[in-house]
């Protein structure tokens, strides 16, 4: 039997960063993961460059039962915050689109940074060790490990979702909530890219790799980003984004061209350029391959001269408002988190602790807290990490 103050299941982002926050005040921390190496979704994210943070972080940037959730935790620990941590870290970083922030070098940069932190703070790490049961007992809790049993003043449970399980992502969080009764909201994939039906697959494959600035809505929800087409439908910044909304039996709309008249632009392409063809006048706005397959789908096999203000006004409007109606998603295997889990009404905002299980707490993923594409799942786990840490 192994005694600590406090042990940290999960060494991803959250994990780790509670656990240095809870060693510099003194605490005798220990962090346990199954994984073989801490940090693995850090080092694959950002195509390798780790979009560490958003500098618009917001509590609208968030989905979940109650978003304003967050927002305790995300004011106290800002992304300014980790900017700079980074920075007295002396990784170089630059500002993409969107107010998405990127090392200049490799994402282990912050992994690298974020060991060295817990060596520092006097931090032990378990990788490569299973976790089992974890009880309460006198004075504490009790978990079953590969090693061993442990016990603990404290445990913040930093698993993760359901995401990416090719990297170890499994459900031990929630059950581990369940197991004290701590309800979970409906879990589901989100950042993930969207497939369809067979009918639409047969005019989808053939435009796959075809990429283009393009607005991808839901109601009230848009997103002005790439879109991609794939073998299995559509994929891109705009698409990841909106999966976090959609719902089956829902359509999204497809803005080919967002902010520019179409019906116009045809209109004086037919005065200038009548003998043209529509695919060539629309390839001045979009791809070629796009641009053909909405000709054919326009059924237009004749010039621009002999097209009516009625069928353009009708292709424009197909352009500006394209409604596709997806079947589902490619699911955990690709998706970017999980939407979903510990639900937020059984913690204490401030602290991440459960209400009625005084000395256990749950951060990042495994909240029902889930941020938007670009830096702000990160900086969620940054800042519900430090809330736990200030007081686990």
């Amino acid at each position: 039997m192994q005694k600590t103050d406090v042990i940290v299941l999960g060494a991803g982002a959250a994990g780790m960063f509670a656990a240095i926050e809870a060693g510099r005040r003194g605490r005798k921390v220990l962090v346990i993961d199954h994984a073989k190496a801490a940090g693995e979704k850090i080092r694959i994210s950002g195509g390798g460059r780790c979009n560490f943070t958003n500098i618009h972080t917001a509590a609208d940037r968030f989905l979940g039962r109650n978003p304003r959730f967050a927002l305790s935790a995300l004011r106290r620990y800002t992304a300014q915050d980790f900017i700079a941590r980074v920075d007295a870290a002396g990784i170089a970083w630059h500002e993409k689109a969107l107010g998405q922030l990127f090392c200049d070098g490799l994402a282990t940069q912050i992994v690298a940074m974020l060991l060295r932190d817990m060596a520092e703070a006097g931090v032990t790490l378990w990788l490569d060790t299973s976790l089992g049961a974890l009880r309460r007992v006198a004075g504490g809790f009790e978990v079953e490990t590969g090693r061993g049993l442990v016990r603990a003043e404290a445990v913040i449970v930093a698993t993760g979702g359901k995401s990416i399980p090719k990297m170890g992502a499994t459900g031990y969080g929630y059950k581990v909530a369940e197991s004290f009764d701590i309800p979970v909201t409906e879990t589901r994939p989100a950042l993930v890219p969207l497939t369809f039906a067979e009918q639409e697959l047969d005019w989808m494959k053939p435009l796959a790799g075809v990429s283009l600035a393009g607005r991808v809505s839901l109601g009230r929800v848009g997103f002005d980003e790439a879109v991609l087409f794939t073998h299995r439908g559509l994929s891109g910044p705009a698409i990841l984004q909106i999966s976090s909304y959609w719902r089956e039996g829902e359509a999204i709309t497809l803005d080919l061209v967002p902010g520019r008249d179409v019906a116009g632009f045809l209109l004086a392409e037919k005065q200038a350029a009548g003998r043209a063809a529509l695919r060539t006048a629309l390839g001045k706005l979009l791809p070629e391959k796009l641009a053909r397959l909405l000709e054919q789908r326009a059924g237009v096999d004749g010039p621009l001269a002999e097209m009516s203000r009625q069928k353009i006004d009708s292709i424009a409007a197909g352009i500006g408002a394209w409604q596709l109606r997806p079947v589902g998603s490619e699911g955990y295997r690709t998706a970017e988190v999980t939407l979903g889990g510990v639900d937020t009404d059984a913690l204490d905002g401030r602290t991440m602790q459960a209400r009625a299980v005084p000395g256990l707490y749950f951060v990042g993923e495994v909240v029902d807290v889930t941020g938007w594409l670009g830096g702000y799942n990160f900086q969620w786990a940054w800042s519900s990490g430090w809330a736990a840490g200030q007081v686990a």
